[in-house]
């Protein structure tokens, strides 16, 4: 279990981009991977992107061809570059070290709020 702080969320119309940050500590941020999941009001939390030990990503089919993301091993810090939000887009967003889809801590970071209008 590590520490996860996310940041860089806000509010933007459809069409803008946001750049998301989440600082891990606690641990040894090199032997995870490491992902990012939303959570929309009223639903479940929902995978998004994950990135592997090699830096390999893979995105959820709803957000690829959008979003990017990317990780500082010096900094343990994973990042999510969102261009292109829609509406849909909107929920908190949240980081964890991942095993395939699933996350793998049991205890999340506070998340950031993501909110786009149309």
């Amino acid at each position: 279990q590590m520490q996860l702080v996310e940041s860089g969320g806000g509010s933007v119309q459809a069409g803008g981009s946001l750049s998301l940050s989440c600082a891990a500590s606690g641990g040894t941020f090199s032997l995870y991977q490491w992902g990012w999941f939303r959570q929309a009001p009223g639903k479940e939390r929902e995978f998004v992107a994950r990135i592997s030990w090699t830096g390999e990503p893979y995105y959820a089919d709803s957000v690829k061809g959008r979003f990017t993301i990317s990780r500082d091993i010096a900094k343990s810090t994973v990042y999510l570059q969102m261009n292109s939000l829609k509406p849909e887009d909107t929920a908190v967003y949240y980081c964890n070290a991942i095993s395939g889809t699933a996350p793998l801590f049991l205890s999340w970071g506070q998340g950031t709020q993501v909110t786009v209008s149309s």
